[in-house]
């Protein structure tokens, strides 16, 4: 089954009320998609827990995905192949499978990384 992944701005939507982004995920997953981020991307975005009641509820449903020396490696390996630097988009990038979809608010940085994986991966704008 095809997940939808989330960025670091996917995230902040989620955790600022996108409603079209709540929609869109819920609907995902209602039709068996997994919701996946890195935990990079929340490495980003998490400052104060306390007041990102979102986010925080958002998350317990997610599957999240650390960087061991294997992704790490990979994620800088890609980035040099894209002529880019940021981790976190190189992290969702790397876990994105065929068929996926990634939420984004950079989708030509992620289009770029996708084109140096060779990836057929959806992007989606948020």
């Amino acid at each position: 089954m095809a997940a939808l992944l989330f960025d670091s701005g996917a995230l902040i939507a989620l955790e600022r009320g996108d409603r079209k982004l709540a929609a869109l995920l819920v609907a995902a997953v209602d039709a068996g998609a997994e919701a996946v981020t890195s935990c990079a991307c929340v490495a980003e975005v998490w400052r104060d827990p306390a007041r990102q009641a979102r986010l925080t509820r958002a998350l317990a449903g997610f599957c999240e995905h650390g960087l061991d020396q294997t992704r790490a490696r990979a994620c800088g390996l890609l980035l040099t192949q894209a002529g880019l630097s940021d981790v976190a988009d190189a992290a969702i990038c790397q876990l994105a499978r065929d068929g996926d979809t990634i939420l984004t608010s950079d989708p030509g940085e992620v289009e770029r990384l996708l084109a140096a994986r060779g990836a057929s991966v959806r992007v989606y704008a948020v």
